[in-house]
């Protein structure tokens, strides 16, 4: 009965923040910033096929168009994933400069006004902590997927898949492209 009574009571508006800290749906904005990047990085192999492997964009449009919905579908996907992953491990690596920076203003804050509450501050450099490991997860996220799709398109379609017709070397090194980005961002490390 003494651990119930010690137990801090949590409010409904923490514990949603607290539930959104550790699912995996991203804010709609994230989710937006998401599908127009991978838009258009899964559309940049049309310019490679269409300048470099002369295909043209009347003859191949829907496969062009087909292939670029799949690989938006994938990389976001993969976007996702990656960001879940790291979040917590950027929170806990950044713990300690966001702690002492938010105490900074806190103290520079206190020092004009009343005392702050230990709960307050703890509040703060959570709220500060989880935002800065959500911008920097979300960041990279972006580069790593978007660097690891774009080399695997070039290697594939260079010198994998070079004595393929140009139409299903496109198609196997996009889409091939974007299904190992995808798979490679469920495993955990």
């Amino acid at each position: 009965k003494q651990w119930y009574q010690r137990r801090v009571a949590i409010t409904a508006g923490e514990e949603e923040i607290l539930l959104n800290d550790f699912s995996r749906t991203v804010p709609r904005s994230t989710s937006i910033l998401f599908h127009l990047n991978a838009l258009f990085v899964s559309a940049l192999p049309i310019w490679l096929f269409w300048r470099i492997q002369q295909l043209e964009l009347n003859t191949y449009g829907i496969m062009f168009g087909i292939v670029t919905i799949v690989s938006t579908f994938l990389l976001s996907l993969a976007y996702k994933n990656v960001k879940y992953s790291l979040k917590h491990k950027i929170a806990q690596r950044r713990h300690a400069g966001v702690t002492a920076e938010v105490m900074q203003q806190v103290a520079d804050a206190s020092s004009e006004k009343k005392k702050t509450v230990k709960k307050e501050k703890d509040d703060r450099v959570l709220f500060k902590k989880t935002e800065v490991a959500d911008l920097e997860a979300t960041h990279f996220s972006i580069f790593y997927n978007n660097a690891l799709f774009l080399f695997l398109t070039i290697i594939l379609s260079f010198y994998v898949l070079k004595n393929f017709s140009p139409g299903a070397n496109y198609l196997g090194s996009s889409v091939t492209s974007a299904c190992v980005v995808a798979f490679l961002s469920t495993g955990s490390s």
